[in-house]
């Protein structure tokens, strides 16, 4: 099973629970973090996440990723946590719920002589980032971006 594949199939899984706690799925990720295989599940709740929702989901989740399906996996850890404060942005509808909001885009090398710029998210299509910095409007290519947060000034 690939990657894309767990995720893909934990997201099935873990969906239905997740809309019966009132809670939405904001991602599902299977890396290798360091020398350890990371399986997160990220969730949202209008309002705040707390650890029970994440408790909630985990225990739900747990006895499914026993069965044969993900028997070929290597060892891993499930970890079910908050989109935070500073989520990052992957998918089409992130990117729609937070038009408008102040952005961190990190480049995988330096685009304009920095490999992190911060301006308003004014669009998002098949992978481009259209952001304000400053009064000018700039168009990053996907191909470019490492990362995108949603930026947060305390």
């Amino acid at each position: 099973m690939t990657a894309k594949e767990v995720c893909k199939r934990v997201w099935e899984i873990s969906e239905p629970f997740a809309t019966e706690m009132g809670v939405s799925l904001w991602d599902v990720t299977f890396e290798k973090e360091g020398g350890q295989y990371m399986l997160t599940i990220t969730i949202d709740r209008a309002g705040h996440t707390d650890i029970d929702d994440c408790e909630k989901l985990s225990r739900y989740v747990d006895p499914y990723l026993d069965e044969k399906e993900f028997a070929s996996l290597p060892p891993y850890t499930l970890c079910v946590s908050s989109a935070g404060l500073s989520r990052r942005l992957k998918r089409p509808e992130h990117f729609a719920a937070f038009m408008g909001s102040e952005v961190e885009v990190k480049f995988y090398r330096p685009v304009n002589g920095s490999k992190l710029v911060t301006g308003i998210l004014r669009g998002y299509d098949e992978g481009c980032v259209t952001l304000e910095e400053n009064g000018a409007v700039t168009v990053y290519e996907p191909k470019d971006i490492a990362a995108v947060r949603l930026s947060v000034t305390i």
